[in-house]
């Protein structure tokens, strides 16, 4: 972006009059740019299209849509285009549109999950997963995929992690420790997870911490887990709230990171180090 923006200040000042205007005007407007046609930007600057064309194919792009993938790689969203999009949006559920009531929904879901990230059980529930001596991520078989990439990205702040998903007696493993003390139980509650209260009961007599993710109209008491992060309700259909839960388990993931600090940090670095070291074995 830097190159292309260095490439439009030269043709401002040596381009051909049709050249500065159009070099200068997307100087000037390169947050709007992905909005924009090469029609309706010769529209605004009075030239034919085939004028914005050629200019662009002079700063080496074949078109306007190569410009804008490469604007949305490295510029965030204005806060005017944001809320040109919301009335957009809005404008498009109240005429009842299939597409746009969906997004809505996640948007919904996603400012929960914002506003949960500020409470005190949030705070606490990092603070468990840092400071625990191992951590158990539960569920069922039909989210083991979450389980597994949530546990994964644990690994970069600590040891210790282990995805369950009762697939060949797996939640046997809790249990054959003396006790679970110093230990965590995650529990990514689903509807179709039957042994998750009878899991939590159980993990909470042998000492283990319970941490319950679930949605808000489940009917869970307070007393089978330590901590509740609650999912918005699910829509229609959906009675995981699987965008919703993808979303709250990336934001816990990368809190449990930031928090670990320097520790992380470095982790990381080694896993990137090891993963480049088998990747040039394996071409060997």
């Amino acid at each position: 972006m830097e190159d292309f923006v260095h490439k439009l200040r030269q043709y401002a000042k040596s381009g051909t009059p049709a050249e500065r205007r159009i070099a200068k005007y997307f100087a000037e407007h390169l947050s709007d740019l992905p909005f924009e046609t090469a029609a309706s930007v010769a529209d605004r600057l009075d030239l034919s299209p085939m004028t914005v064309g050629r200019f662009l194919r002079a700063l080496g792009y074949q078109g306007l849509d190569s410009v804008k993938v490469q604007i949305r790689e490295v510029s965030p969203v204005s806060a005017t285009q944001m809320q040109a999009s919301m009335t957009e949006l809005q404008t498009d559920v109240a005429e009842g549109k299939p597409l746009a009531v969906l997004v809505s929904e996640q948007i919904q879901g996603l400012h929960h999950i914002y506003h949960l990230t500020g409470q005190s059980q949030w705070r606490e529930a990092v603070s468990m997963i840092g400071t625990a001596r191992e951590v158990f991520v539960a569920t069922h078989a039909g989210l083991s995929g979450f389980a597994s990439h949530f546990c994964q990205q644990l690994t970069q702040a600590r040891d210790g992690v282990h995805s369950l998903d009762g697939t060949g007696s797996r939640f046997a493993e809790l249990f054959a420790r003396l006790n679970g003390d110093d230990a965590l139980l995650i529990i990514l509650d689903s509807h179709r997870f039957g042994k998750a209260r009878l899991l939590a009961r159980t993990a909470r007599r042998y000492g283990y911490k319970v941490i319950l993710i679930t949605a808000q109209s489940t009917n869970w008491m307070p007393d089978q887990a330590n901590l509740i992060l609650p999912l918005p309700a699910a829509r229609t259909g959906d009675a995981d709230s699987l965008p919703p839960l993808m979303a709250l388990l990336d934001c816990l993931s990368t809190a449990v990171i930031l928090a670990a600090g320097d520790e992380a940090t470095q982790r990381t670095r080694r896993m990137g180090e090891f993963g480049t070291m088998l990747g040039e074995g394996s071409n060997r």
